[in-house]
């Protein structure tokens, strides 16, 4: 999750979230109001553009949406008190827990994910996520934890297959399980946002949750527009236009990270090696659900440009694009074909079709 402390700090990210809020607004039909409004939840800024909607009900909407959010939040937090927590507790002292049928919807979600990515979205290394000190809001200081502890946790290995769900009871056959959904949560929470929105009569709208975002309608006549972040520069790397249900989710090194004697370190934690993953700088990713969409940004940004485009097949993922280190953009023809980049990059490297 996205930390507020990153936003106050980041006036980067701000900057683009305004800007596109303008650029909506600029852009609808004169006799079409755009409702515009924004709240904090899951550690990031949630902003709420409805279009089309008066006032009295994309109010009444936002309130709902803020409420929703808010519990959410604290029942999925994985390191405040919460259903989330207690259940973690649970699983570690007896090695079974019992739920109610969000949290267990939310579970068998994440471990379907993780499976088809082959463990590389792995949603149970929360003991590893600590150790790392990446489950506070601030980003941690100093050293990287010792070989020898991120070692252990590895062995230990967690996954989604130590995990069994019957109903409303969770149990675990590894005791080093702890769900900790950063990679996750957000998504599956947008998704749940659009669905109660839709519910509402709101076709026509956009839940933001710090750039990573899911659409539902269009924008009167026009795809909504969207733009996609350089993590290296200032700016947006490329835009591409949305319509109908779509998400896009970005997953990056410049998220949360700290460095050390030169060295970046940053939370995207490589559950094979138990550090965070070193060829990709960003993946961006476009599904329908938000939720497919959030953990498989991970799992391609740990996969790598040499094995994103088998997980990203495994996982159903039809548009990626990644960022490596030394800035080459990797991608597939689907996505190639959406994006207008702001300037012709130097170096882009197509994959065979998904």
């Amino acid at each position: 999750m996205l930390p507020l402390a990153l936003l106050n700090r980041d006036p980067l990210l701000r900057i683009l979230i305004l800007t596109l809020a303008c650029l909506l607004a600029a852009c609808n039909r004169a006799d079409a109001p755009v409702y515009h409004d924004q709240f904090f939840a899951f550690g990031t800024l949630i902003d709420l553009t409805f279009y089309d909607v008066d006032t009295l009900r994309a109010e009444q909407a936002s309130r709902a949406l803020e409420q929703a959010f808010m519990q959410m939040h604290n029942d999925w937090h994985a390191w405040q008190p919460g259903a989330l927590q207690q259940m973690n507790e649970q699983l570690a002292e007896q090695g079974q827990a019992s739920s109610d049928p969000a949290m267990a919807a939310l579970i068998q979600e994440a471990n379907r994910l993780s499976t088809l990515s082959n463990g590389l979205f792995n949603p149970l290394i929360g003991r590893l996520v600590a150790l790392w000190g990446f489950h506070d809001d601030e980003p941690p200081q100093g050293p990287p934890p010792a070989s020898d502890r991120i070692r252990k946790l590895v062995e230990q290995a967690p996954a989604s297959a130590d995990v069994q769900v019957d109903d409303l009871q969770i149990s675990s056959r590894n005791p080093a399980v702890r769900y900790d959904l950063g990679a996750f949560a957000k998504g599956y929470a947008i998704d749940r946002g659009i669905e109660q929105l839709q519910m509402l009569g709101i076709e026509h709208a956009i839940i933001n949750a710090g750039g990573d975002l899911r659409v539902s309608g269009r924008h009167g006549q026009r795809p909504w527009r969207i733009g996609i972040r350089d993590p290296r520069k200032t700016g947006v790397l490329a835009s591409i236009e949305l319509a109908g249900d779509e998400s896009v989710f970005t997953s990056g090194d410049y998220e949360r990270f700290y460095d050390y004697e030169g060295r970046r370190y940053h939370h995207i934690i490589d559950p094979r090696s138990g550090y965070p993953a070193n060829a990709t700088v960003s993946a961006t990713v476009i599904h329908p659900i938000a939720a497919t969409a959030d953990a498989a940004a991970t799992a391609l940004f740990i996969a790598g440009p040499d094995a994103w485009p088998a997980i990203a097949r495994q996982m159903g993922v039809e548009y990626v694009m990644l960022v490596d280190r030394e800035g080459r953009i990797h991608m597939n023809p689907a996505m190639k074909a959406r994006l207008t980049f702001e300037s012709e990059p130097d170096t882009v490297i197509l994959s065979e079709a998904l």
